[in-house]
């Protein structure tokens, strides 16, 4: 496998979501969980998403897993490397963004990095550093209140910079207009200065392309899929990727049941769920059960499980443990953030495996810590990227696994109010 693109990504639905930017602009796209153990059974690929479920962890673990990611990208022929991460840049006050972004900047030999959560497509744009959602601030939007890693301040030179180990500039708005050489100039301005990463301004589409042609010379970047959209869009213009690959085609049908998991508390899934209803069946999880030990988890799960199974075969069902941000914050004043989470996504996880267990082969997840902790229970190591069901989302194909099964990994700020739904209907 020799690789013109390799991602690493700190989340799974992060993952799905840039992978689906890559095919759509060209790129034939494997998405790994993890680091492969074996490789042999990969198709040939221009870009390769490594899925890691490192965001949220200690920073000397997202590092170390990090690394062992990009390595195994070099090895494989990867010149550039991105570092995949959110488009609301979710990242606490000690990283992870700053930390790995460090590491990975050093072993890549480069002395700075340009890093932009930029996405105009799905309203993130960044103007003078500073992250939108819309036309608001991101600390003044509903993407602020992340229940693992809420946001409240939009500079994001500001931001970096209290993570990085090094000082943070700027590529603005005018120097991005003037094009993809003005951009390179730049960032070897800010490099004499000492700065090891720059925060890049992109308001347009055509800014992601400017600043793909810009860094595609260099070992790595940092940014969200709009960033990754801009290198491929820079590496089929240099005839480095296979233009006819955005076709997204997966095969043939996977049969069995369907069903839809919700953990995500974002306004965008409440709507998806409250819209489901009209749809499906729609269960309710006690999420403060789930935190009351093992004995009520149980009984929550089987009872879960029970729903599913007097319902599977007339039509999908929908499980959530999503909640109001309020009801969220209630319950890990309680219990603490880091075991409220915890605790809602095993039981997720379990659900999903008994879900499988009783003949699901068409699987939705809403949530990128609830979809990472569903892939591993059911130790998924690969898919096939096929077509697009809302911004960022595609049906994901497992690959390497004698029984095959589509996934929708859905962060849970995606998609509009019919998601679940439409889901389900390219997934038949």
């Amino acid at each position: 496998m020799s690789l013109a693109l390799g991602c690493v990504a700190d989340d799974y639905t992060g993952a799905s979501d840039l992978a689906n930017t890559l095919t759509k602009a060209g790129l034939r796209t494997i998405q790994t969980i993890g680091v492969p153990t074996d490789d042999r059974a990969l198709p040939e690929a221009d870009a390769v998403v490594v899925a890691l479920k490192s965001r949220s962890i200690p920073a000397g673990e997202a590092v170390a897993r990090s690394r062992e990611a990009d390595g195994w990208l070099r090895a494989r022929g990867a010149a550039h490397v991105m570092f995949k991460v959110c488009s609301t840049f979710d990242s606490t006050e000690a990283g992870n963004i700053g930390p790995v972004m460090d590491a990975l900047r050093t072993d890549a030999g480069e002395p700075i990095a340009l890093v932009t959560p930029a996405f105009p497509e799905t309203g993130r744009s960044v103007y003078q550093g500073n992250l939108f959602v819309g036309s608001v601030p991101l600390n003044e939007s509903p993407l602020k209140d992340h229940p693992l890693n809420p946001m409240r301040d939009a500079n994001l030179v500001r931001v970096l910079a209290r993570q990085s180990a090094g000082p943070v500039g700027l590529v603005d708005t005018a120097t991005v207009a003037r094009g993809a050489e003005a951009v390179a100039a730049r960032l070897d301005v800010l490099a004499a200065e000492g700065k090891q990463a720059a925060i890049a301004d992109a308001i347009f589409d055509n800014d992601l392309e400017t600043l793909g042609r810009a860094i595609l010379a260099k070992r790595f970047s940092v940014g969200a899929s709009g960033l990754g959209l801009g290198l491929a869009r820079a590496l089929v213009a240099d005839r480095r990727g296979t233009p006819d690959a955005a076709g997204g085609a997966l095969g043939e049908p996977v049969g069995g049941a369907a069903a839809c998991l919700a953990g995500s508390c974002s306004q965008a899934t409440l709507q998806q769920i409250a819209a489901a209803e009209a749809l499906m069946p729609v269960l309710r999880l006690d999420t403060a059960a789930l935190l009351g030990g093992a004995d009520a988890v149980a009984r929550v799960v089987g009872e879960a499980l029970a729903f599913a199974e007097e319902r599977l075969a007339a039509g999908p069902v929908l499980i959530a443990s999503s909640a109001t941000p309020e009801a969220v914050r209630a319950l890990q004043a309680e219990h603490g953030i880091d075991a409220t989470g915890h605790a809602i996504e095993a039981a997720l996880a379990a659900i999903a495996e008994g879900l499988v267990a009783r003949g699901v082969r068409r699987l939705v997840v809403a949530g990128g810590e609830t979809s990472g902790a569903v892939v591993d229970r059911l130790g998924l190591r690969a898919f096939l990227v096929g077509p697009e069901i809302a911004a960022g989302v595609p049906i994901l194909r497992t690959a390497g696994r004698p029984e095959p099964m589509l996934l929708a990994l859905k962060s849970g700020n995606f998609g509009g109010p019919d998601f679940f739904g439409r889901a389900l209907d390219m997934m038949a």
